[in-house]
């Protein structure tokens, strides 16, 4: 048999299996759909990576998440909380929560100091010595709450809006919302994400085109030396003639015969075949920004990158800096694992020396290369802790009160919003749920909350669901 036969006789759906086996190493396997998964049919222009206009002139172009899993302590980190200090040692004076996530006795101090920091005076404790040299850059939200007390359930309320549904995370609504920057790299890329509570529906899209999902760079498990762009294969390690081919053969499933093809089977086949595609085009970018040797030692330096405690936090800054400036739309760095229920000085102390100066080396290094006014950094978990002791060195989580902190364009620097109660339990003043930290997030970038919109199951969904209102006290 002819090779032009033998590609021409096997039926759809086989081709479609055999495509799938020969560009398994090709692929990228987290931008793929399942087979049957319920990617809604969309018109084309929505379905790929084009750039596409924001709605309205956007403050910044691009995000970068810090995103501390397991939930930091913001009453010892950002919050500064006098009152605690005062009243260590004794009962809370009003109820606790009617649900806790655990039994907490008394309050419970800071044992670290806090300092003012900057012609702002912004409150640090000495956790963040060095991001507190970039006091005057941030903005703070010191009055967030969200819904959820469980780490999986509020995961995923902070990167989907949901945590009793699956809902697209909030870097696919960006994706899909705004499109790539640079078409040989995905608009979404999450650096050593956890696959725990909630896991690839933290960076997935659900019914969003699949396309928009998040490519994953290694696990929370891994080391930036262990972590690899998951399952694309090296140029050259198929040819590119073969590789071709193959994609050939997947983009005329497409186009011939739609008759014989369901809706949702040629929806699911186009969404292959774009990320097959892209697969196929990052193999000679990718491999390029991932390797970090080309930095300069000064550069590595600022960032830590070659010293403990902070060579791999550091090292997946300075990738999410190369990654942000060749043009990917949102990069999320994770760091684990901030759930002092015990130990709380010795483990905060330990993740925050891990994570101080390559977050400032970061911060740094974007200003000074003019990079911070079209960059959005956002650093936060997924709650707070409470004021009150679990043990005698440990806080529970605290989803009714937490910090987090912006820097880059558009914002009013060195500026504090909001305010929890005297001790940090509830967001008191201004308060901010997270479906407003979200509308916020899509207005810096250009993009109405309530027009940013995908109709499936016949009705239309966004990420801030029928909620959420854009905090405008926090631009410039």
């Amino acid at each position: 048999m002819s090779k032009k036969n033998a590609l021409k006789a096997p039926g759809r759906r086989s081709v479609l299996q055999l495509g799938g086996i020969g560009l398994a190493g090709l692929a990228l396997t987290d931008l793929l759909a399942r087979h049957g998964s319920p990617a809604a049919a969309a018109p084309a222009n929505v379905r790929d990576m084009a750039l596409r206009p924001p709605h309205f002139a956007p403050r910044v172009k691009r995000v970068i998440f810090l995103f501390m899993h397991g939930g930091p302590s913001h009453i010892d980190t950002f919050d500064y909380k006098p009152e605690l200090i005062r009243q260590h040692g004794k009962p809370l004076p009003f109820d606790k929560p009617r649900v806790q996530f655990a039994k907490t006795g008394n309050l419970l101090r800071s044992p670290w100091e806090f300092r003012q920091y900057g012609q702002s005076g912004a409150w640090v404790s000495d956790l963040f010595p060095e991001v507190a040299q970039h006091a005057d850059d941030l903005t703070f939200i010191k009055s967030l709450y969200g819904s959820n007390a469980a780490h999986g359930g509020a995961l995923l309320k902070v990167h989907t809006g949901s945590d009793t549904f699956v809902r697209p995370s909030m870097g696919s609504w960006i994706s899909y919302g705004l499109g790539t920057e640079n078409a040989n790299l995905p608009s979404f890329i999450t650096i050593s994400p956890t696959l725990g509570h909630g896991g690839v529906r933290n960076f997935g899209s659900a019914f969003l085109p699949p396309i928009h999902q998040g490519t994953r760079i290694g696990t929370s498990r891994q080391t930036i030396e262990e972590a690899q762009i998951a399952n694309l294969t090296p140029a050259g390690k198929v040819p590119p003639d073969v590789q071709q081919l193959q994609l050939g053969l997947m983009e005329d499933l497409t186009r011939h015969d739609p008759a014989s093809l369901d809706h949702q089977v040629d929806a699911d086949l186009q969404a292959r075949l774009e990320s097959f595609q892209l697969a196929f085009r990052m193999q000679t970018e990718a491999p390029e920004l991932l390797d970090l040797s080309q930095e300069t030692s000064a550069t590595r330096q600022l960032y830590g990158a070659d010293s403990k405690p902070t060579a791999d936090y550091g090292q997946k800054c300075l990738l999410a800096r190369r990654l942000s400036e060749a043009g990917v739309r949102f990069v999320q760095v994770s760091h684990n694992y901030w759930d002092q229920h015990s130990q709380l000085k010795e483990k905060h102390g330990q993740l925050a020396e891990e994570v101080d100066r390559p977050i400032a080396g970061l911060l740094a290094d974007l200003k000074q290369r003019g990079l911070l006014e079209e960059t959005l950094v956002i650093w936060g978990g997924e709650f707070g802790r409470t004021p009150t002791a679990q043990g005698n060195n440990g806080r529970d989580h605290n989803p009714h009160a937490f910090t987090w902190w912006m820097a880059g364009g558009g914002l009013k620097p060195g500026f504090s919003y909001g305010q929890s109660d005297a001790f940090g339990f509830y967001a008191a003043e201004d308060k901010v749920h997270v479906h407003d930290l979200h509308a916020t997030l899509l207005h810096l970038l250009g993009l109405d909350h309530e027009r940013l919109t995908y109709r499936y199951g016949g009705r239309d969904f966004r990420l801030t669901d029928v909620e959420g209102r854009v905090i405008e006290d926090l631009m410039a």
